[in-house]
């Protein structure tokens, strides 16, 4: 724990992440002052006033550059002025889950990846209630960490959803169970389109683990094992855990004849019948595998595992059944930012799709879902900045394509070529800033426009 008494901290920007680092550092005895380069919300202007905490919006002037210290929320890019100022001037740049890691005392089970990390984290939480077992749950999901830290406890677990922008400003960071489910493209532009530098921030997660820590990991995503044989060989590498749904790993989850095995310490044990998952899709199982070890390596009974991964019931706007209307059925799957997770979603059906896809385009390639897109679905409906891209690529791919300028028209658009039997999913592959405030906004959209027909 770190002695910030009297020390003036600049938090670059204003939004929930930040919010709850100022709070939490004005608590700890610092002097913060919050700097955005945006407007800052009403709603976070009012709880900083209540905290009678100093800030600043729309610019970042000479005294937020003038900090001991620069505390980052994930939001802010590293190559922002206020970030590329401290760097260069050598001073320390922190993430606002490193700041609250400083304080934490729950064991730590951070989860990491490009696609499943709030499915996982949620099925966590699931499961830890399951097992009448205590825990917060924070991140880039529901609450910041800096927000929740101070209920921490030794025998109450702290579980993470951690993004890449969470660990690209790590010191000390240091989870007892990591786990990384996938590294596909996502974010580049973030990294300079540069799929290495974007990795190389999600394997940071480790970095500060020993071997009383477990790295738990998916064998069959080429990226992440090729990281964890080169972990293996490091001095006071954690302990290792694979799951794979293609072959048997010596230590970690697997299946064989549809059945869910465990091999941990030379020792197997079958835990269920895959059919039993609740969560349907490929994606869901492996989502599923990395839930169990998880709970494993936080000393959870297979009874308990068991049972969660039969009763758990998933997550809002992530494949989620808004209604059945005229005989389609109509799916919300907003929390599909990227290319991969549409893929996964495409995967989950075997009936006809309208598809509306769309939103503020991260350097997307929409070919990579051609075979998809070909077998299943036969009306894309675009929307967004995003449109020209997606016609561009795949335009000529479906049978049908078709433009809207907002979600309720798409909706429509939709309900008009999609016939008794088929859905309709929503599954952006895309941000959604471009017309909402974040994928949850959009999903509460669509829910609407859907409900309304």
């Amino acid at each position: 724990m770190k002695n910030l008494q009297d020390k003036h901290i600049a938090i670059a920007g204003a939004a929930r992440s930040g919010v709850a680092a100022a709070i939490l550092l004005k608590r700890k005895g610092a002097i913060p002052f919050l700097s955005d380069a945006g407007d800052v919300r009403a709603e976070f202007a009012e709880k900083l006033h209540a905290e009678s905490i100093e800030f600043e919006q729309n610019q970042h002037s000479d005294r937020a550059m003038d900090a001991d210290f620069l505390v980052m929320s994930p939001g802010v890019p590293t190559e922002s002025p206020i970030a590329q100022h401290y760097l260069k001037s050598e001073k320390p740049v922190y993430s606002e889950i490193e700041l609250a890691s400083w304080f934490n005392r729950s064991p730590l089970v951070a989860v990491t990846g490009s696609n499943g990390k709030t499915t996982v984290v949620n099925w966590l939480h699931h499961t830890w209630k399951v097992a009448k077992k205590e825990c917060i749950v924070a991140g880039n999901i529901g609450y910041a960490f800096s927000e929740l830290v101070d209920q921490t406890a030794p025998n109450k677990d702290a579980l993470l959803e951690v993004s890449s922008f969470q660990l690209d400003h790590i010191d000390t960071f240091r989870p007892d169970v990591a786990v990384i489910l996938n590294i596909t493209p996502d974010h580049l532009d973030r990294y300079n389109h540069n799929f290495e530098k974007y990795a190389q921030a999600k394997f940071r997660i480790v970095e500060n683990q020993t071997t009383e820590d477990w790295f738990i990991y998916n064998e069959d995503d080429s990226a992440v094992s090729g990281f964890a044989k080169k972990l293996s060989d490091r001095e006071n590498a954690p302990r290792m855990m694979a799951f794979s749904t293609k072959s048997e790993i010596p230590e970690g989850a697997f299946v064989r004849n549809r059945q869910l095995i465990l091999r941990l310490d030379n020792n197997e044990e079958t835990l269920m019948d895959i059919d039993d998952i609740a969560l349907p899709g490929k994606h869901n199982l492996y989502n599923g595998m990395a839930t169990a070890l998880a709970a494993r390596a936080s000393e959870i009974r297979n009874e308990h595992i068991r049972e969660s991964l039969k009763s758990f019931e998933g997550v809002e706007h992530r494949l989620e059944y808004v209604r059945t209307y005229n005989g389609v059925k109509y799916i919300n799957d907003s929390k599909a930012t990227n290319i991969n997770a549409v893929w996964f979603a495409l995967d989950s059906f075997n009936i006809p799709l309208v598809l509306i896809l769309g939103g503020r385009d991260k350097g997307n390639n929409y070919l990579e879902l051609e075979s998809q897109l070909r077998e299943k679905v036969h009306t894309i409906i675009a929307i967004g900045e995003a449109r020209n891209a997606i016609k561009e690529q795949v335009g000529h791919v479906v049978p049908n394509f078709e433009e809207a300028e907002a979600m309720k028209d798409a909706v429509k658009k939709a309900k008009s070529v999609a016939k008794r039997g088929e859905a309709v999913l929503l599954s952006p592959a895309c941000a959604s800033f471009d017309m909402f405030d974040n994928y949850e906004h959009r999903g509460k959209v669509f829910k609407q426009a859907v409900l309304e027909l």
